[in-house]
């Protein structure tokens, strides 16, 4: 399998949880690395604008992402941005790689995002009941770790990267899990 399709896999399943993490890691990536290098028109991720805008939208997402109840309204505006940022990683880190066409690259980052942002969206609402909300800021804050961890080391060791996104996987469900179950679940 060619690393530019691994890299998309393992910077699309972390968009899944937080969009602008692996957007932010990818246009710092290009901006700071010879050996990582973002084609036209996915380059404007590492502009200084679109450094900028991220850094603002990534801020929001952080802040309103650990308050309950707000959190499932962000996650139902996030159903669009969370895909479609997955999208354009995987066309982003395709692009070079001419055996991957670009409406491929498109749908694969599309269903890898959406079902990871799915499985986080649906999630969510239980833990925020069982938890009566203490556990939101808690799940949120190891899901921002997840999606930072997959998609620095999707950029640096793509192959191990997509390694990473099963194991991140493993470790969102018992995440989950936990915090139904665990110290904040009502006696």
């Amino acid at each position: 399998m060619d690393n530019a399709l691994l890299m998309g896999v393992g910077l699309a399943a972390p968009a899944g949880l937080n969009a602008f993490i692996p957007l932010l890691i990818v246009g710092l990536a290009d901006r700071i690395s010879d050996s990582f290098d973002l084609g036209r028109p996915y380059d404007f991720l590492s502009s200084t604008s679109g450094i900028l805008i991220v850094l603002m939208l990534l801020t929001i997402e952080i802040v309103v992402d650990k308050i309950p109840n707000i959190d499932h309204f962000n996650d139902l505006v996030q159903s669009a941005v969370r895909p479609g940022a997955g999208a354009v990683l995987m066309m982003a880190a395709v692009n070079v790689d001419e055996t991957v066409h670009p409406l491929v690259a498109m749908l694969l980052g599309l269903l890898i995002a959406g079902t990871v942002h799915w499985y986080k969206a649906t999630q969510r609402p239980a833990i925020t009941i069982q938890t009566r909300g203490v556990g939101n800021p808690f799940v949120s804050i190891v899901e921002d770790f997840i999606a930072i961890a997959t998609s620095l080391v999707a950029v640096l060791l793509p192959l191990v990267g997509t390694i990473g996104v099963i194991l991140s996987g493993f470790a969102l469900r018992n995440t989950y899990r936990w915090a139904l179950t665990g110290v904040f679940s009502r006696s």
